[in-house]
This record gives C-alpha cells, sequence and structure tokens, in this order.
C-alpha cells in the first residue's frame, strides 16, 4: 500500500512538472525577442537627445535607463543577442551616460553621434544592414517637455 502511494505520489509530481514546463513553454514563447524591445530603445534613444539639449538630464537619464531595462526579455528569447546588448550598454554607452550625468550636452553630443555608429555597424555584423540610426528632427514622444531642467540624480532608483 505504501509502495503504491508512492508511485501515485511520483506519477503525480511528473505531471506537475511536465504542466509547469509546458506552462512555463507558453510564457517564454509571448515574450518579445528583439525586434519589439528594440523599437523602445530606438524610440527612448531618440528622446534621450531632445532631453540632454534640452537640458532636462534627468528624463535622459531616465530614457537611458528603461531603454535598457526594455531588452531584459532578450535575456530569456535571446541570450546571445542579450549579451551583446549588455556589453555595449555597459561599454560602448558608459560615456553617453557619463556625460548625462555631468551634464555636458558637448560630450553627451560627441558620444551619442559615437554611439549612433556602433549601432548601424552591430546591426550590419547581424545581417540588418538595412536598420541604420539617424538623428531625428524631433523626438519620438512629441507629449514630452524635454525642456524642464533636471539632473539624472533626480531619477528614481
Amino acid at each position: 500500500m505504501a509502495r503504491e502511494r508512492g508511485r501515485l505520489a511520483s506519477v503525480g509530481r511528473h505531471r506537475l512538472a511536465s504542466w509547469f514546463a509546458a506552462a512555463l513553454n507558453d510564457v517564454i514563447s509571448v515574450l518579445p525577442k528583439c525586434a519589439i524591445p528594440m523599437r523602445e530603445v530606438g524610440d527612448r534613444y531618440q528622446n534621450m537627445y531632445f532631453a540632454a539639449k534640452g537640458g532636462n538630464w534627468g528624463l535622459a537619464f531616465y530614457m537611458s535607463k528603461y531603454m535598457n531595462g526594455a531588452m531584459n526579455p532578450a535575456r530569456i528569447t535571446k541570450p546571445d543577442e542579450y549579451g551583446m546588448w549588455k556589453s555595449f550598454y555597459e561599454e560602448s554607452f558608459a560615456p553617453v551616460n557619463k556625460a548625462i550625468v555631468a551634464k555636458d550636452f558637448a560630450a553627451f553630443d560627441k558620444a551619442y553621434t559615437s554611439v549612433m555608429n556602433s549601432c548601424n555597424q552591430c546591426h550590419a555584423g547581424m545581417g540588418y544592414g538595412f536598420i541604420k540610426v539617424v538623428k531625428q528632427k524631433s523626438p519620438a514622444d512629441v507629449g514630452i517637455d524635454y525642456k524642464v531642467p533636471s539632473k539624472a540624480e533626480d531619477v528614481p532608483k
């Protein structure tokens, strides 16, 4: 009798584990890969420029922070590409964030342009050379005041 209960419990655990594995695969299958988060990255990247230009350094830092966070689903769905993103953001993008914290538009503009070139090189290297980032003439989100005086430290942790 005890042996039978043990076997039934084992079958139950196996079914539960199978159900959880299937449910997890369902969740993973609906997470965005890279294209959807990259769209948000692009919009935030463009907005960041106008925020910095307008002296709204808090907004520029906010855009950078959440631009980076937008790529989190790729940690699961595209781990190799996410690794490249993480390295890019922590290394190549660091001068942009440093200029934001320093409230130095000249340094920001130089770093921002350099990063844009890096983005385009990466896109080409991954077979997406038809995606070329350019500096827009106006921000992606027009419903924001880009000239509110602020600093990076104003962004809540």
